[in-house]
């Protein structure tokens, strides 16, 4: 569940990403590369716990698959954080600046 949840998520960021692609005002290429990272990451694992498990791979239980799923939304929102901190520090739009220097008068 891990490995289909930054999957589907680094498809639909990179979707997003190729539509405003000559903008990229959003920074979403950033959002795709953490996403692609994890699913990469996942893969490798899945591998690796085939190797270990076999054939007992394919058949989770419902509990451990529920927590893969916990876990593959966490590194999700932990991606989106992540970029949103990269977002506000480099202010794209500057929005944060003109309100932090906006003269009051």
């Amino acid at each position: 569940m891990t490995l289909l949840t930054s999957v589907f998520a680094a498809i639909i960021c990179t979707i997003i990403w190729y539509k405003n692609a000559p903008k990229n005002e959003m920074k979403v290429g950033i959002l795709c590369w953490l996403y692609w990272g994890a699913s990469l990451m996942w893969l490798i694992d899945a591998v690796f716990e085939y190797i270990e498990l076999g054939a007992e791979y394919f058949t989770p239980d419902p509990a451990d698959m529920l927590n893969d799923l916990y876990l593959g939304l966490s590194v999700v929102a932990l991606g989106l954080i992540v970029w949103l901190i990269i977002l506000l520090i480099k202010d794209p739009k500057k929005v944060i600046r003109t309100a932090l220097f906006k003269k009051k008068k």
